[in-house]
């Protein structure tokens, strides 16, 4: 396909960039795709090959370029930023004691600012091969209404909030289109709650997964309240009762599209041995179906070009060849021209080939930059972890059955306590303790407890008498403390704040030369008091169940702080929950945004930046159904313009 012939170019193949293709496809526009990392495998065997003989089962471990050598131990070479054509930031970089070293961490983050305020790690990782989400967890809840209009709402006592260009109701329609395009099942009541509303007759395109024993466990903690003990939560009235709501979820509960259901693997994250879930690579396998669309894989856009019209003219790339090793072995430099430009490459690497973008007058600022705002307002959701046990005379929880979230409580997203706390949402775990003691532990459950009862150690603080078992008596008190094990998670609203960034470092650089992304980042004093209030949450719960409280927080632990609560010091701590949003984000104000509400740049009229970083505020809910949504809305657009 020549460049005279290329309707649109879309630079990533994540969420975004693949519905966008496939939309563009359908309607026979001719679509180049630049992808950073390799193509669609023809299977997952190798995926699931390199995570079985992983040492450390993170989030990354399947995926390519492999951070294990033959021997499935981690490798210090293949882990070098410096020398990764598609740099990737992992699990095992973004927290101690190697996040603020940029020659080990991908991510060059700061400890602190020019004016010497401390800043914490930005701990949320990423993916860069073809549909690189495909380690995402699968939940596909809507934003509530709220979320649209907070400064309209809340926007008085927290000057940093702004309203999004388009409310709830603009997006009912392509919310119902994306959940039909990656097959979601959930429940339509169970999911109308807090302003959330369907068009009449609607129904999820699957069944509602079923509840675990662990989420009808907290359901029934959660049933019968004192509204004494729930005031602190700041609702406009004190909840008796506080409802566990099935999460919807982009996972057939039944065969959807030549997808088999959900065989309860409890692996969702990093990988579904069975493809139940859906990811990217499904809808990109579409688009590349159709004889007007092409990928150019090993592609990394390098510099957009923008022309005298003011214009985007052209983008330039690198493509690079790898040996069995994962080491560059070639590169060359190439561009291509296009009627229309997509930046699919999320929250941060689009930022910073925005900024790394820095020819002609028309971007002397980097591309898309006259406001300034490119790669300000860097948002998560930061995710406050807690686990316990159930006691004895309580029925076990049976963990690790089912997919790794079923259940949630998201009655508690939205309330007057927005004007002074982050909102913050519960996901309730099945996995047991699998991920949640491995920072303290350097392991994961149910090894960690495992081998504490057959050495007499004791990481998971539950064996303090150093016993050490075997035979009847270890498999007895496996069974005892396992299957009483669980963990919940808090999503907790962050506030847009400006000096939360993504710039481009002026001193390290990946495998191709290019300067890698720079990082500042900590919560403000709105998110701290939303975890704060999820803390207390957490001990109203476990009060309830009767439960044990082995939540901890390692002292170097660098998010760890110290609160006041209730008369007692807590240390508190988050980690990232991976929903990269801002740094480019939508309005109606040309100076105080970036792009319009279709995604479009205010500055150059055939560019279009899409993904989460066009959100201007955070919610709590997991962005992808959003991300999916405005992506299929922006398509609509673009094919009416091409």
């Amino acid at each position: 396909m020549a460049d005279d012939d290329v309707d649109v170019v879309i630079v990533g193949s994540g969420f975004a960039g693949s519905l966008i293709a496939n939309e563009l496809a359908k309607q026979h526009k001719r679509v180049v795709i630049l992808e950073a990392g390799g193509g669609v495998p023809t299977n997952i065997n190798d995926y699931m090959e390199r995570f079985y003989t992983a040492s450390v089962k993170v989030p990354e471990s399947p995926y390519p370029p492999s951070m294990f050598d033959e021997k499935g131990q981690l490798s210090d070479e293949r882990n070098d930023p410096s020398k990764m054509a598609a740099g990737r930031p992992t699990s095992l970089s973004v927290g101690p004691p190697d996040w603020a070293d940029g020659s080990k961490s991908y991510l060059v983050q700061n400890k602190a600012d020019k004016n010497g305020k401390w800043l914490t790690p930005f701990s949320s990782t990423y993916e860069r091969v073809a549909g690189g989400t495909s380690h995402w967890l699968g939940t596909s809840l809507r934003l509530v209404p709220g979320d649209f209009k907070m400064k309209t709402l809340y926007g008085r006592s927290v000057p940093e909030f702004v309203d999004w260009p388009i409310s709830y109701d603009d997006l009912n329609e392509w919310y119902g289109n994306a959940e039909a395009e990656i097959g979601v099942s959930g429940n339509v009541e169970e999911q109308s709650f807090l302003g959330i509303k369907f068009p009449s007759g609607y129904a999820y395109p699957m069944p509602q997964i079923p509840e675990s024993l662990t989420d009808r466990a907290i359901r029934d903690a959660l049933h019968s309240l004192d509204p004494a003990q729930t005031a602190f939560l700041g609702m406009e009235h004190a909840p008796k009762e506080i409802k566990v709501r099935g999460l919807p979820a982009a996972r057939n509960s039944e065969p959807y599209r030549g997808r088999r259901a959900c065989a309860g693997n409890s692996n969702c994250i990093p990988i579904c041995p069975i493809q139940a879930k859906y990811d990217p690579t499904i809808t990109l396998n579409d688009a590349l179906n159709h004889k007007n669309v092409k990928m150019m894989r090993h592609t990394v856009a390098s510099d957009i070009i923008v022309g005298d019209d003011n214009r985007v003219s052209e983008i330039k790339y690198i493509r690079y060849r790898l040996d069995e090793n994962s080491k560059v072995v070639a590169r060359a430099p190439g561009s291509i021209k296009a009627k229309i430009y997509v930046i699919a490459a999320h929250a941060i690497e689009t930022p910073r080939l925005l900024l790394m973008s820095t020819k002609g007058p028309h971007a002397a600022n980097g591309v898309a930059n006259s406001s300034g705002m490119v790669g300000k307002h860097l948002m998560d959701h930061p995710y406050y972890v807690a686990w316990g046990q159930v006691p004895m005379t309580s029925n076990p929880v049976w963990p690790y059955r089912g997919p790794l979230i079923t259940s949630g409580v998201g009655d508690l997203c939205d309330g007057p306590f927005r004007s002074n706390r982050g909102a913050f949402r519960v996901d309730i775990g099945n996995e047991g303790w699998n991920f949640v003691i491995a920072s303290l532990a350097k392991a994961s459950d149910p090894n960690v407890t495992t081998i504490d009862f057959i050495n007499g150690s004791n990481r998971s603080k539950l064996n303090p008498k150093l016993t050490s078992l075997f035979g009847p008596a270890l498999t007895g008190t496996l069974n005892q403390n396992i299957s009483r094990q669980f963990r919940i998670g808090f999503l907790v609203e962050q506030t847009p704040d400006p000096n939360n960034t993504v710039t481009v470092s002026s001193k390290f650089k990946d495998g191709l030369d290019l300067f890698r992304p720079e990082i500042s980042y900590s919560l403000s004093p709105y998110a701290r008091s939303g975890i704060v209030a999820a803390h207390k949450f957490k001990n109203l719960l476990f009060q309830k169940m009767g439960a044990t409280d082995f939540t901890d927080v390692s002292d170097d632990d660098p998010t760890r702080w110290t609160e006041t609560i209730d008369g007692k010091q807590v240390k508190l701590n988050y980690t990232g929950a991976g929903h990269i949003m801002g740094t480019y984000r939508m309005g109606t104000n040309e100076k105080e945004s970036v792009v319009d509400s279709f995604q479009c740049s205010h500055d150059h009229d055939n560019l279009y930046l899409v993904g989460s970083g066009t959100f201007p505020t955070g919610g709590t809910a997991n962005p992808t159904l959003t991300i999916a949504a405005l992506a299929l809305r922006t398509a609509d657009r673009i094919v009416k313009r091409v």
